[in-house]
């Protein structure tokens, strides 16, 4: 209840604040009007230039600012001053100094023609005053003096009949040094804002204090409301709430009673049916009449019991099946060892009869095969002196079919051969170099695989070059974005081993912020594909 009277009172705050920040405009509009009239800011300019006031301007000043006083029932005057401080209107010797103090002159010049509020005028706290600093347009908008606003307080006054004090509480407005511009209450309510209480005692009662500033003007709105009415309204709500208490009280009483038999009873029954499923068969529990929750639970048991019996027959035919699966890896051993002994058969009969060469082609064919198809004992890391002899095998078996037509160079440094990367992740680029870049030109071609650390990292960049027909530019730059997007599924042939690659560098190295596969190419000088890895790979 407290925080809402706290919103309503605010939301009452902002409203009349809304109402005083529209009075405020009206008296900074008609002051600005007036600093802007023609005749006022000829008289100012004239008196810059040298000229004096005559009785024509003087007769021509009073009909225009009487003119602007009719508009406003709050202004009380205007007064008129030179920029070194002498009155022109109304007619007389009095400074500006001796109306405004020096800190708001100097306020006004540095606000360069805003309304100032000044503040109460020390000789009657009826009136305030505010004052702005004229500026000639036709000089380029320089100082020409001052313009002082004398308002009268009542003009903002609050309504007494909306705001009574010994019902409804207090309003007041402050300007920005918390000094009361409408203070018909006589309450001194600065040093209470300023230590930030909220609360306040006033005539022996207490009051909340609700504050409300105004970003346009600077001043603060204050409402006090009197705490009293929030016990008279906690008393209501007492009362209330123990009669409510009572009702309740006795209608869980008797609901209790008449849910416990219809809960308890099918509760006790299922609590039954799964202490039985310790020693035998989990078996269905038989639904009773009951609420719909008790129902739904007895459903949802009998479901996991049929669950449960479903994943027992599973986990028993998975038994089944993992002992023939056993039985055919033994099978899938003894068929490679199978391969291997019929190749070296080969070999050998090869070798008795001279054919030296076809000899060596088989043994590079039985030791691409074991690389390929490993054993029990291999896994998805090889180091890179292993990938490279796997390289050199598959280039021995290429340059029997193509003879001297295919060149090879494979350069690495020694310290990097130990280092472990992810089977078959070279090789597939090498074919692909030899399928795109060479089978398909009549000339000499070479492949060059090259691996070297890069300066300053730990990462190893590996490069696969051939000196083919090479790629144009527009289809380099779609087959490196394709790649990057995991898409080259159209380009005949070649896309399959970039993909893999790339897929298989993704997945090994995913710890690590690598660029993936790139090419580079040149039509009739070749393509080079380059990719990096990190050396800590296989650990």
């Amino acid at each position: 209840m407290k925080d809402t009277t706290e919103k309503q009172i605010k939301q009452t705050a902002i409203e009349a604040n809304g109402r005083m920040e529209t009075l405020y405009k009206q008296i900074d509009t008609l002051s600005n009007q007036l600093m802007t009239n023609g005749t006022v800011q000829q008289i100012l300019l004239g008196l810059k230039n040298g000229e004096s006031v005559d009785f024509s301007k003087r007769q021509s000043l009073i009909r225009v600012i009487n003119n602007f006083l009719a508009y406003s029932n709050g202004i009380s005057s205007f007064e008129l001053y030179s920029s070194e401080g002498e009155r022109i209107y109304p007619f007389g010797d009095k400074k500006l100094s001796t109306v405004i103090d020096k800190k708001w002159v100097n306020l006004a010049e540095s606000e360069k023609g805003k309304l100032v509020w000044v503040g109460k005028d020390p000789k009657n706290s009826n009136y305030s005053y505010a004052i702005r600093r004229v500026s000639l347009m036709d000089r380029w908008f320089s100082n020409g003096g001052y313009l002082v606003v004398k308002i009268a307080n009542s003009y903002f006054q609050v309504e007494e009949s909306n705001f009574n004090p010994d019902e409804k509480g207090y309003m007041m407005l402050l300007d920005r040094d918390l000094t009361p511009i409408t203070d018909h209450y006589g309450i001194n309510i600065q040093n209470i804002l300023l230590e930030g209480y909220e609360t306040i005692k006033v005539n022996k009662t207490d009051y909340m204090i609700v504050k409300q500033p105004s970003s346009k003007t600077g001043w603060t709105l204050v409402i006090l409301k009197p705490t009293s009415f929030l016990k008279e309204r906690v008393s209501t709500v007492r009362q209330a709430t123990l009669f409510s208490g009572a009702i309740g009280f006795i209608i869980f009483l008797v609901f209790s009673i008449i849910l416990a038999t219809m809960i308890t009873r099918p509760i006790k029954k299922l609590t039954n049916t799964m202490k039985n499923a310790k020693m035998d068969e989990l078996k269905i529990n038989t639904e009773s009449a009951s609420s719909l929750e008790i129902i739904e639970l007895n459903k949802t048991y009998n479901q996991m019991v049929e669950n449960t019996n479903h994943l027992i027959q599973v986990v028993y035919e998975k038994e089944l099946l993992r002992s023939q699966t056993e039985l055919k890896a033994l099978q899938a051993q003894i068929d490679p060892h199978f391969l291997y002994n019929t190749l070296n058969a080969l070999y050998w009969s090869l070798d008795e009869k001279g054919e030296e060469e076809l000899a060596e082609i088989v043994i590079a064919m039985s030791g691409l095969f074991r690389y390929t198809i490993g054993n029990e004992k291999s896994g998805e890391w090889v180091t890179i002196k292993a990938a490279l002899e796997h390289i050199e095998r598959y280039l021995q078996i290429m340059k029997m079919r193509l003879g001297k037509r295919l060149m090879s160079e494979i350069i690495v440094t020694p310290d990097l051969l130990d280092i472990k990367i992810p089977k078959l992740l070279i090789q597939p680029l090498v074919e692909n170099a030899i399928m795109h870049g060479i089978e398909n030109n009549r000339g000499q071609g070479s492949v060059i695989v090259k691996i070297q650390r890069i300066a300053n990292t730990s990462n190893i960049l590996v490069t696969v070059e051939d000196n083919g027909p090479g790629i144009e530019q527009d289809t380099l730059e779609t087959l490196n974005l394709a790649i990057k997007n995991d898409n080259v599924s159209s380009f005949k042939g070649m896309g399959m081993a970039l993909t893999n690659v790339n897929k298989r560098i993704k997945l090994y190295y995913d710890h690590y912020d690598l660029k993936g596969i790139r090419l580079k190419s040149e039509v009739g000088k070749g393509t080079m594909v380059i990719f990096e890895i990190p050396d800590k790979g296989g650990e």
